[in-house]
């Protein structure tokens, strides 16, 4: 018996073509994921959502991707990997244009949904099919795979950059972005050929797929690790364009920045692993990733937030392919459904946990920031310039401007997140300059300082994994070293 799995069955396929192919279905997942944080100041603004409700519409884009990877990465093997792809196509669509012409919160976090499970579906078809595609070399294929993650960020960020730079800033035209890549993979991918998965050609039936991935220990402790580790990436960089910006920084750009070092760690990952071994390489990740978190969560000048999003990057750029690719390797009867489980709760755990508690921080302590005097002032001049102006966004604003007015005066406190709510209502009637400018200014601060504490609370996650990943190397140089269990041999 060898230790190499037999060629897939289908003889038309063609592995460049439909790992090209996969790259840019990843490209269009990674746009969405750039576009959607690019958004949320604007949407914040436009909508009048709180910090709470677009960390809700940011996590939707997070956890409807694990919604889809729970549900459909154990039918990779049953219905194909194509099939799977065909369905992502219809969910970018489809969630695109409900994003675009959306209402109100309830449409956002509705399209932000169906996005999400159109990204999920985009992993639980690839990640097996790159595995399949080059079986002798997983996490290396897998690291530069996901190279398009970051990569495609950094080409939706640039591009909403850049459509900011000659004056078409719609938040809508950015979504439309979603729908480049999206074309692009459908015309490479849906009437493509596709191999069988590694457990179809290996003779894994679903019922030892589910045993190994649910009766293994080693299992276990990846999944929980995948959960922080998804956090400590994916949590950050969702809000890396909205705190930054109202600090007065291009968010965005850093956001690119962090991204673009990631692509390009990633394509040099084969260097990386076999110098240091995965393992190894995690736990160097846990260290770096914490050191840049914490401190950009208190720097707050331009090169300083660029070389603590430097030392953030190094950290998180290897977290995610690694992590499927050592499931990959040390637990291959758990196939395609172990790949969905880890993407499942690294995903579901930022969309539900990580993205609402940061954001839901950052009210708390941007609230604690607002000038009381300056903001009551601001309330009660809205009430007297904008009083008799009866367009709809005015008479929010004076609205909102007078609950608070009220409630302060009762109270002796202001409420939260109603002030900043008003302030936001404010700045969106964009009725009067002055007023704006004044409500802004005391806005973005306390929105920056709030978005920055909500990075702190993320640095115990890092040295929770340093503990784990310490454990796991060890025990790997006590094994004299790495070891990959092959799938054939297995069974």
């Amino acid at each position: 018996m060898t230790d190499t799995l037999p060629p897939a069955p289908a003889d038309k396929v063609n592995p460049s073509r439909l790992f090209l192919g996969s790259c840019v279905a990843l490209i269009a997942t990674s746009v969405a994921f750039a576009t959607v944080g690019a958004i949320m100041l604007a949407l914040k603004r436009e909508f009048v959502l709180t910090n709470e409700e677009v960390g809700w519409i940011g996590g939707a884009a997070l956890w409807g991707f694990a919604i889809s990877q729970l549900a459909f990465a154990p039918l990779a093997d049953s219905i194909g990997m194509r099939a799977l792809l065909r369905m992502s196509f219809v969910g970018h669509l489809v969630g695109s244009v409900t994003i675009i012409f959306a209402t109100g919160f309830s449409t956002l976090f509705g399209g932000a949904l169906i996005i999400a499970m159109a990204n999920g579906l985009v992993e639980a078809a690839c990640n097996p099919l790159v595995a399949a595609l080059f079986p002798d070399n997983k996490i290396v294929k897998l690291n530069q795979f996901h190279v398009w993650f970051p990569g495609g960020v950094v080409l939706g960020g640039l591009a909403a950059f850049g459509l900011d730079a000659i004056g078409v800033g719609a938040w809508q035209v950015k979504i439309g972005l979603v729908l480049v890549p999206t074309f692009i993979y459908g015309w490479m991918l849906l009437r493509e050929p596709f191999p069988t998965t590694e457990g179809v050609r290996a003779g894994v039936g679903m019922g030892e797929m589910f045993k190994a991935s649910l009766a293994t220990p080693f299992m276990w402790v990846m999944l929980i690790a995948m959960a922080m580790t998804a956090s400590v990436e994916l949590g950050p960089n969702r809000w890396v364009p909205a705190v930054l910006e109202s600090g007065g920084m291009a968010g965005i750009l850093v956001l690119v920045w962090i991204n673009g070092l990631m692509a390009v760690m990633r394509y040099r990952a084969g260097d990386i692993v076999h110098r240091v071994s995965p393992t190894g390489v995690l736990l160097a990740s846990a260290v770096l990733s914490g050191s840049g978190l914490l401190a950009l969560s208190y720097v707050a000048s331009g090169l300083a937030v660029f070389a603590a999003a430097t030392v953030f990057a190094l950290g998180v750029c290897y977290f995610w392919p690694t992590m499927l690719g050592v499931v990959s390797e040390r637990v291959p009867k758990s196939g395609a459904l172990g790949l969905g489980l880890m993407g499942t709760v690294g995903m579901a755990t930022v969309g539900l946990v990580a993205a609402p508690q940061m954001g839901r921080i950052a009210d708390r302590y941007a609230h604690d920031e607002i000038p009381v005097a300056e903001a009551v002032t601001v309330f009660e001049r809205t009430s007297m310039v904008l009083g008799n102006d009866s367009a709809p966004d005015v008479q929010a604003a004076v609205t909102a401007a007078q609950e608070v007015t009220t409630s302060y005066e009762s109270m002796g406190v202001l409420p939260s997140p109603a002030t900043a709510n008003a302030l936001r209502a404010i700045i969106a009637s964009d009725a009067d300059e002055t007023l704006v400018g004044e409500a802004q200014a005391i806005l973005g601060p306390a929105d920056n300082y709030g978005g920055r504490v909500s990075f702190r609370y993320m640095v115990p996650l890092c040295g929770v994994l340093l503990l784990i990943f310490s454990v796991l190397y060890a025990r790997d140089r006590k094994a004299g070293g790495y070891k990959v269990e092959s799938l054939v041999a297995s069974a």
